[in-house]
This record gives structure tokens, sequence and C-alpha cells, in this order.
């Protein structure tokens, strides 16, 4: 889009949008890079492979937004970079880019500070769409997110069994199966019946997904 200055200056064009992308696999970057660069009002000004080079590459190149994927291999995952780039100040937009939508991963980045949420599945158009909502400071989420937000927001909060919540409290602590079961007298199957019915209540998959509800939720005693 371009506008017309005063007289005498002439046309001026909207400055793209300068976008960081950080992803630990070379391969989804490249992918990325080539599909950007076909995208109006959209440049990619750097690739970081970690969340500490994320870091890095912002305080030096001031993107405009991060692409940030969840999962980046070991080191600083993509909550904590999203976290510790949002208090940054400048503080760049940071758009989650993942394949990941439980509710556990959805609420953590959120709370670090994202300013949207997509889907790798995501159709181009829409992945376009979002980088420049969340350059002005839109929220940028894929349907499923936010049909999954939605949901929560209807939903009732827990109720989890007395069995449950020493169950929950055992896996904070780090706690495997066959440890929580010595801990609560109880046998492993019955250990891992009770983790089925958490999860299910809870809308997660893993035990850190488990934990990390819990906690935000409040729920753990």
């Amino acid at each position: 889009m371009s506008t017309t200055g005063e007289a005498g200056t002439g046309p001026t064009s909207t400055p793209p949008v300068r976008l960081l992308l950080c992803d630990d696999h070379a391969v989804v970057r490249a992918g990325l890079r080539a599909l950007l660069s076909s995208a109006e009002g959209i440049e990619v000004i750097g690739e970081a492979g970690s969340g500490e080079e994320a870091l890095a590459l912002t305080a030096r190149l001031r993107p405009d937004v991060v692409l940030m994927d969840l999962q980046l291999g070991e080191g600083m995952d993509g909550v904590t970079a999203t976290r510790e780039l949002t208090s940054a100040e400048p503080a760049p937009r940071v758009l989650v880019l993942t394949m990941f939508d439980t509710d556990a991963d959805i609420t953590r980045a959120i709370e670090a500070g994202a300013t949207g949420y997509l889907l790798k599945a995501e159709r181009p158009e829409e992945l376009f769409a979002a980088i420049h909502s969340a350059a002005s400071g839109r929220t940028a989420l894929s349907a499923p997110v936010a049909d999954r937000l939605l949901a929560r927001m209807r939903s009732p909060r827990p109720t989890l069994s007395e069995r449950e919540h020493d169950i929950l409290g055992q896996l904070a602590r780090g706690l495997g199966n066959r440890e929580i079961a010595r801990a609560l007298f109880i046998s492993e199957a019955t250990v891992k019946t009770h983790l089925g019915r958490i999860y299910g209540k809870l809308g997660v998959e893993t035990r850190a997904g488990a934990v990390a509800v819990a906690k935000e939720r409040r729920l753990l005693w």
C-alpha cells in the first residue's frame, strides 16, 4: 500500500515488516524464507536456530516480528525465548508458529507474551496476514487454537478427586509412575489409570502438560 505525502514530497511507501525466523530445523527455515519471499510487505532479515540465537539477533537486527517455533531442541525453548524477547526494550512482537496445539502449549506461549499462535498447517495467505496483524499489535490465532481457547473459557474448572490431586503433586515433584505408586501405596496400573483421567480432565497429553496446566489453574495442593 502506498500513500501520497505533502505537496512536493512525492509518494511514500509503507515499510515492510522486518521479520526474524526462529526454528531449529534449517530445512524449515529455508522453506519459510522461500515462502515469505513471495509475500508483499514482509522482509526476512535473519534466521535463528535456537532461542539464544534469537535473542542475540533480535538485539542486533531489531525485527518488528519474530516468528517463533516452540520446540527448539537443546537449550532455551520457544516459550522462554518469547518471554525474554517480549520483556526486552524495545520488544518485538512474537508470533508462534508450531505443530503443537495442546492447551498447555497455547497457555504458556500466550502468558509469555506471544502476540499470536499459528499452526504449521496454516495456509500461506493466513500466515502472511498474521504477520502483518502481529506487526500492528493485533492478536492472530489459527482457527483451531481460537476454538480451544473459547472452549476452555466456556468450560468449568476441572474437578479432580483427592487421589488425582495426590498424583498431580507427585508429578510436580518429577516422580515416575513406579515412584508414585510406592509413595501412595498403590499399583502402577492404578497410577496409569488416574493419569489417563487427569490428562482428559486437563486437556493435555503429557506429564509436563498436566503439571503446567495444574499450576496455571492452581490445582496443586
